[in-house]
């Protein structure tokens, strides 16, 4: 039997996998590490912390499932968007990386943008010039890290570091492509002529290959380090979005993932690349697809900030008896009505993606009375983030593109309630795949196809994607939360001007 070994660079833990090629989930493991936040509107990452966790994840993965490493067929990494890994030609890292979060560029966006003109920028990217993309976080260390610009050989994203660490070669995937905004998104190739406008070097960035193609083997430091074995096959992988896609069965146009992670958002299949300013556009995983996607910081990590705060009493009691304190949160959300009695939550924790773009945004919880209960304050965090996922897919819909099911991916889909709410605000049918690991299994395929294990990519979701669960729009409280919809959408424009003062003032104090 052959098998196939996922890495999923998540932002908040790795996660490794080891599949069967019927999908079956064989072995896992999960290791997290640290987000450092050292300044207002930074948020980076040691790659070093990835690394380490990948390779504990590996030997896990071998020894709890006692397999041959010669079994495996091949080996396929996800990771989170827009880092900047910046190594040098030994291919040590040369600084912690700023990741998906991290909005310290905000200062350089506007002069580029006026420079070189919004359009011609977004002519070729398809993506607005947002400081939370790569592209910014080159141009401030060009600025104000030139050690680090001069020293380094390449520019790595979290999945192509991975692989650079088990292969020794450097590499780039077409879907991770579109954080840099000198790659057309048409071609799936760097714009040269951009690169210079942009005063970026194109030798630093590293060769591009398609999310299933093999870039080399595991090489022998590698694999004393894992329990690998040398040679064995690594595909370039992808962004975790796209693989989360493609391991929930989306595949062709039309179909969507709706993802649950740290962050929340959505990634809708299409046959053309077609833009909307106010969305992320990537190539997908899938060769000939686009994904029109929209992210949002309203996910898992906002539930497990209010969980650390308000839910002490529930995870003393799942230490008694080891019921989840998520589950039983879940239940006291659920005691409250639909609308939450009027209180809304914007959840722009650390400010917010698309479509709103605005990294000085913050959380705001509205409508609060003496009726209120913790039950109101976690059921109005779920509907938040239910209905950042609509306004995300209000966009979609004035981009002309269809949207049909949803298929719904990370720990966020695990909760029936929080997926039956999503439902309900976007009066769009989820499905819920059979297996958690959606993320680590479209990793996986990658390496499937790459190494021929699938014919193709069709084929290879059939044989390993199947679901559990649907989840049905109820229409009255669709009809509901289509009535509230307006005021959430109105409190951040309302509040914008003094969510800003806000961070003005903070930066004077500090």
């Amino acid at each position: 039997m052959e098998y196939l070994l996922a890495v999923d660079i998540g932002t908040s833990a790795c996660k490794t996998a080891l599949f069967a090629a019927g999908g079956q989930v064989i072995a896992q493991a999960t290791h997290s590490y640290p987000v450092h936040y050292p300044a207002p509107g930074w948020a980076e990452q040691d790659p070093e912390d990835w690394w380490a966790a990948a390779k504990k994840g590996i030997k896990d993965c071998l020894e709890d499932s006692g397999i041959n490493p010669a079994a495996i067929a091949g080996i396929g990494i996800d990771g989170q968007s827009w880092a900047a890994v910046a190594v040098d030609a030994k291919g040590e890292t040369l600084c912690p990386t700023p990741i998906w979060m991290d909005t310290r560029a905000a200062g350089l966006c506007a002069g580029v943008e006026e420079k070189l003109g919004r359009e011609r920028v977004f002519a070729v990217s398809g993506n607005p010039f947002s400081p939370s993309y790569t592209t910014p976080k080159l141009l401030w260390y060009r600025q104000e890290r030139p050690e680090v610009w001069q020293q380094a050989r390449w520019f790595l994203q979290s999945n192509s570091f991975i692989a650079y660490r088990l292969t020794g070669k450097a590499s780039g995937d077409r879907s991770q492509g579109y954080g840099l905004h000198c790659f057309s998104i048409q071609s799936g190739e760097y714009e040269e002529g951009l690169c210079r406008e942009l005063g970026i070097d194109p030798g630093k960035l590293p060769p591009l290959y398609p999310s299933h193609a093999v870039v080399g083997g595991v090489t022998p430091q590698a694999a004393r380090e894992t329990g690998l074995l040398a040679g064995t096959p690594v595909a370039a992988g992808g962004l975790d979005a796209a693989c989360g896609s493609l391991g929930a069965g989306v595949c062709a146009p039309g179909l969507t993932q709706e993802q649950g992670g740290q962050a929340g958002g959505m990634s809708v299949c299409m046959e053309n690349p077609t833009a909307h300013p106010a969305l992320i556009l990537s190539c997908h995983v899938v060769p000939g697809q686009w994904l029109l996607q929209g992210g949002s910081v309203g996910g898992g990590g906002s539930l497990r900030w209010l969980v650390r705060e308000l839910g002490q009493l529930e995870m003393e009691q799942e230490k008694a008896d080891g019921v989840s304190a998520f589950r039983r949160l879940d239940e006291l959300a659920a005691a409250v009505p639909p609308g939450a009695d009027g209180l809304l939550f914007l959840p722009y924790l650390s400010g917010e993606r698309s479509p709103i773009w605005d990294p000085e945004a913050c959380g705001v919880y509205f409508g609060l009375d003496y009726q209120k209960t913790r039950g109101h304050f976690f059921r109005a965090l779920l509907e938040g983030a239910a209905y950042a996922l609509e306004h995300n897919l209000r966009c979609v819909q004035e981009a002309g593109v269809p949207v049909g099911t949803m298929h719904a991916v990370g720990g966020a889909a695990n909760s029936r309630l929080w997926t039956q709410i999503k439902a309900d605000v976007t009066g769009k049918p989820i499905r819920v795949p059979d297996s958690d690991m959606a993320t680590c299994l479209g990793a996986a395929i990658l390496a499937g196809v790459g190494t021929g294990l699938y014919p193709d990519f069709q084929a290879a979701v059939e044989k390993t994607v199947h679901f559990r669960r649907e989840y049905q729009p109820d229409p009255e409280r669709h009809a509901l939360y289509q009535r509230w919809f307006p005021l959430y959408r109105e409190l951040y424009s309302q509040l914008a001007g003094s969510m800003h003062r806000r961070a003005r003032l903070l930066g004077e104090e500090r």
